[in-house]
């Protein structure tokens, strides 16, 4: 992998982090569009330079990351339990699901679920508009929810923000809680990835892995604020339309 070709995929990584709309499904599209052999040491780059995520969490939420705030980090704990129970028991057969195909049809079937629940979202003074008074109940909902984003294709922020919103969270404060809930999610996953494929890194240049890291770190930053600016003006529909054309896309070319 070039420098070139790690910006691409850092930039694609930082964007569709955190929106609705599956960074995995893009990242994959876009190595294939690179002509990048799906090497382990290339799928073990996609998933570390998540890093950078976490990075844009941190500077984003800064002011979370105290004993003050105890409770919110409770809820966020319980509702990364589930999905990293299921994905440790079921990992070797989640691996096996990643197809352009499942993809693809995820893409479709999320869009729909979105389009959905736009459809049946009422605003109103029962909608939960701050992630610090979130209850046990919701977060453990979310996090069943989130365990959907095992399946490729389906996007975790999308399944922890319909989930959120299922459990009467407004959309900010869904997407807000879908943020932190990345953290402990990409930290295991990264992690994990990096114990397993460090030898193959150790023994190339780093250059590319920092790149990918550096401009995914900016582009999720910027994501972030904009996509929490979106959301006080607009609903998730454009992202359920995009998600309808862009499996269908894969459909027809791809698959």
């Amino acid at each position: 992998m070039d420098i070139f070709q790690a910006a691409i995929l850092g930039i694609i990584e930082g964007f569709t982090e955190f929106l609705p709309i599956s960074s995995t499904g893009h990242l994959i599209i876009a190595s294939q569009w690179l002509g990048l052999e799906q090497t382990n040491q290339n799928k073990a780059f996609e998933v570390i330079i998540q890093v950078a995520a976490i990075l844009a969490i941190f500077s984003h939420y800064s002011s979370k990351f105290s004993l003050k705030h105890i409770k919110l980090w409770t809820h966020v704990f319980i509702a990364f339990l589930p999905i990293a129970i299921i994905g440790f028991l079921f990992h070797d057969q989640i691996k096996a699901l990643f197809t352009l195909a499942t993809v693809a049809w995820l893409f479709i079937i999320g869009g729909v679920i979105f389009l959905i629940m736009e459809k049946l979202y009422v605003d109103g003074t029962h909608r939960t508009k701050d992630i610090e008074d979130l209850s046990m109940k919701q977060s453990f909902w979310i996090g069943i929810a989130q365990v959907f984003a095992l399946i490729p294709g389906t996007s975790r922020a999308g399944a922890s923000i319909v989930g959120g919103i299922m459990m009467g969270l407004d959309r900010k404060t869904s997407a807000e809680f879908s943020f932190l809930l990345a953290l402990p999610v990409l930290a295991a996953a990264s992690g994990l990835d990096l114990l397993k494929n460090y030898s193959e890194f150790a023994n190339t240049s780093w250059l590319p892995l920092l790149v990918g890291l550096g401009m995914s770190y900016i582009v999720a930053y910027f994501t972030m604020a904009v996509f929490l600016k979106f959301l006080n003006r607009f609903t998730f529909n454009a992202f359920g339309i995009y998600r309808i054309i862009f499996g269908t896309v894969l459909l027809i070319w791809f698959v």
